[in-house]
């Protein structure tokens, strides 16, 4: 996904709670305004990035984007996302090779999530996923692998504004071949997990599918062959507005 595609959501699904209309959207927002486009639905209440600690002035003022990008936001987070592939989990998926990922995001000051699946070589898939709310590591498994598969849930949080950064934005970067060990770590087992024999344990193979949940908002999603140390095209460089 890239904001500056025509049809940035073309290879994604998306899904929205619609029993809360006037909270919950998946929109098209320009970063400095935060104003919608094109229109949100009637109704629909668009949230505000806070404004940074200890300062007076608007967000747009040398901390926001000038920019369109992507709002996905709602009170139930499970239920609002978009998601690559649009068959989800179920495989084929995406079968991308490449070890790093990178989510470009704003926090806006509401709990946000993101999960990837992961498959080994032995075509076992597990989900990883990436919360704000999540306290603790935990490991989850499932003795019926029809139906789910093995959770790893890691905690995330955002750099604290009192950093003062020169941006709001911030760049998230996995290492994905070095969570397939964690799948089989007894310490980070729930105590609701059941036994299973299809935990993903093997070599890194691919991903089979990402899924970014409310609420964020969020510029540009990408794999590559190099980590942090490897310069990004000046293009997925974040500036500020001003």
């Amino acid at each position: 996904m890239a904001s500056k595609c025509s049809a940035p959501l073309q290879l994604f699904t998306h899904h929205v709670d619609s029993s809360l209309p006037e909270d919950s959207c998946i929109q098209l927002v320009h970063d400095d305004t935060s104003q919608p486009e094109p229109p949100a639905r009637p109704g629909t209440s668009l949230i505000s990035p806070p404004t940074p600690d200890g300062e007076g002035n608007s967000p747009s003022e040398s901390y926001a984007l000038n920019q369109i990008v992507l709002q996905i936001q709602s009170p139930t987070i499970r239920t609002t996302y978009i998601q690559c592939p649009p068959n989800g989990p179920h495989m084929p998926g995406l079968g991308l090779k490449h070890p790093w990922l990178h989510i470009q995001v704003r926090d806006i000051g509401k709990a946000w999530a993101f999960e990837v699946g992961l498959v080994d070589v032995a075509g076992r898939m597990g989900i990883l996923r990436l919360s704000t709310f999540q306290k603790q590591p935990r490991l989850r498994l499932s003795s019926d692998p029809s139906t789910s598969y093995p959770l790893l849930h890691f905690p995330l949080a955002f750099p604290s504004p009192s950093t003062r950064p020169l941006t709001a934005w911030a760049t998230v970067t996995l290492h994905l071949p070095s969570y397939l060990p964690h799948f089989s770590c007894p310490k980070l087992l729930d105590s609701q997990s059941a036994a299973s024999s299809n935990v993903p344990s093997g070599k890194y193979a691919h991903v089979a599918y990402v899924r970014v949940y409310a609420t964020c908002r969020l510029r540009r999603v990408w794999f590559s062959e190099g980590g942090p140390a490897q310069k990004a095209p000046w293009e997925f460089e974040l500036y500020g507005a001003t």
